[in-house]
């Protein structure tokens, strides 16, 4: 590339940088028609996951397009501010699935058999106190929990099935658990 081509090239990607700080969708749209396979690529490549990789990509620039005020094109370019985006998502997703390998084991584990099991009648108290205190948290908080635990959907699979933001969806998940563990404490050390 000639030294005018690249720096013309620059200037385009300046020039780009400089209408999305400004709010300019058609600088979004251009951005992405530029380096959403870049963004991709890196996402495929960490993920190992296509489906996964179109999710983050779609997360990348819609992040970009919110947090454009952070963008300094003196600092860096704008492919260079994506690929930091698409690093934090694809981390985000890693200690998502991490958790939810976690927890998956940790469900798994309480329900293996155990030669100390307690009786039919005992598990069936157990399932019907739980299913109490779920019905107690009210909704969507109880939807919410049933759609994670119950059916294991992903955070985001339970947002779309209720039709609500995901950081609704993660609170009320957090915090439905949260109540859930206290209320069960309460009623165990209450019979105890």
């Amino acid at each position: 590339m000639s030294v005018d081509a690249e720096t013309g090239a620059e200037a385009q990607v300046d020039d780009v940088a400089a209408r999305l700080v400004a709010g300019s969708r058609e600088a979004l749209e251009e951005a992405w028609a530029r380096w959403s396979g870049l963004v991709h690529t890196l996402a495929v490549r960490s993920l190992g996951n296509h489906h996964d990789a179109e999710d983050v990509t779609q997360q990348v620039f819609v992040a970009a397009w919110r947090g454009r005020h952070t963008l300094d094109p003196t600092r860096g370019s704008v492919p260079g501010w994506l690929v930091g985006i698409t690093r934090h998502k694809v981390a985000d997703l890693h200690a998502q699935r991490a958790r939810q390998a976690r927890d998956a084991e940790a469900a798994a584990r309480e329900s293996l058999p155990d030669t100390h099991a307690p009786p039919p009648e005992e598990r069936l108290a157990a399932r019907l106190l739980l299913a109490d205190a779920l019905d107690r948290l009210g909704e969507p908080r109880a939807s919410a929990i049933r759609l994670a635990l119950v059916d294991e959907l992903t955070h985001e699979e339970v947002a779309q099935r209720l039709g609500l933001p995901l950081g609704t969806v993660k609170s009320h998940i957090r915090r439905g658990l949260t109540t859930l563990r206290r209320h069960l404490e309460e009623v165990t050390d209450d019979h105890a």
